[in-house]
C-alpha cells in the first residue's frame, strides 16, 4: 500500500515515518511540509493513502481532500478533536489524535488495506495479525493462538509450542483482534473461542490449560 505524510511539523512527519517503517505492507513514498508541493506529486503519482495533518497555513487538510479530484484513502492525524465529524462525513479511513502510538497507527492502517481490497474486488478476510517482538514485526495467524495474557503494557501470545511477547495493553489489543474469533474473560485474559475445550463458572480451558473468567465476563460466555 504506497502513502504519502502531510504535516507542516517535521516532527510530526518523523512520527509518521517511524511508525510507517514498522508496518510491513505500508510504504511511504514520500512527505511533505507543504500541502502545494503535496498536491503537485499527487497529479504525476498514483497513492493509496494519505497521512494528512488537518491545521496547516495556506490550505487545511479538509479543504485539501475536497480540492481533490481522485481522492486516495485519507488518515487524518492532527492534535485537535473538533474536525472528527467533518473528516469521517469526507470518507476518512480513521481520526488519529497526535500523539498516537503505533498500535493506534497500525489498526488505522490495517482498516486502509481492508478499504483497499474492497475497493479492489479483494474481499478475502485478513487471518494474521503483525506483532512487534523486540525490534522485529512477526506474522501470527489467528488459528495458531490459544489465548492471549497481559500484564501491565504487555501481552503475552500462548501459541501451540511457542510464546511471544508483544508491547501492548490488552485495551489496545482487544481493538485489533476480531470479535468473531476471540473473546475477552477477564481483564488479563482473550481467549481463542473456537480453542475453548471446557466452560466452568470460573475458568475456560484452552487445550489442557486453564484461564480464568472474570465476573463481568461470564454471562457472555453462558456460564
Amino acid at each position: 500500500m504506497k502513502a504519502i505524510a502531510i504535516d507542516d511539523e517535521p516532527m510530526a512527519l518523523e512520527v509518521v515515518r517511524s511508525h510507517a517503517a514498522k508496518v510491513p505492507f505500508l510504504e511511504l513514498a514520500a512527505c511533505f511540509t507543504d500541502a502545494f508541493k503535496a498536491m503537485e506529486y499527487l497529479q504525476h503519482e498514483a497513492v493509496d493513502l494519505l497521512f494528512l495533518d488537518i491545521k496547516m497555513p495556506d490550505i487545511n487538510g479538509l479543504e485539501f481532500v475536497t480540492s481533490l479530484q481522485k481522492k486516495p484513502l485519507v488518515i487524518f492525524t492532527t492534535a485537535y478533536s473538533e474536525h472528527a465529524v467533518t473528516s469521517f462525513e469526507l470518507d476518512a479511513v480513521d481520526y488519529l489524535l497526535k500523539p498516537f502510538a503505533l498500535v493506534r497507527f497500525l489498526k488505522a492502517c490495517n482498516k486502509a488495506q481492508e478499504l483497499l481490497q474492497l475497493r479492489n474486488g479483494m474481499v478475502a478476510p485478513k487471518d494474521y495479525i503483525f506483532l512487534k517482538t523486540g525490534y522485529e514485526q512477526v506474522k501470527v495467524h489467528y488459528d495458531a493462538i490459544l489465548y492471549m495474557e497481559a500484564a501491565g503494557n504487555y501481552v503475552t501470545f500462548v501459541l501451540e509450542g511457542s510464546k511471544l511477547l508483544s508491547r501492548m495493553t490488552i485495551n489496545e489489543l482487544s481493538e485489533l483482534l476480531p470479535a468473531d474469533k476471540f473473546t475477552r474473560v477477564h481483564r488479563s485474559y482473550i481467549v481463542a473461542k473456537d480453542r475453548i475445550d471446557k466452560i466452568e463458572r470460573h475458568q475456560v480451558c484452552v487445550k489442557g490449560q486453564c484461564v480464568p473468567v472474570g465476573a463481568s465476563y461470564m454471562q457472555q460466555l453462558q456460564v
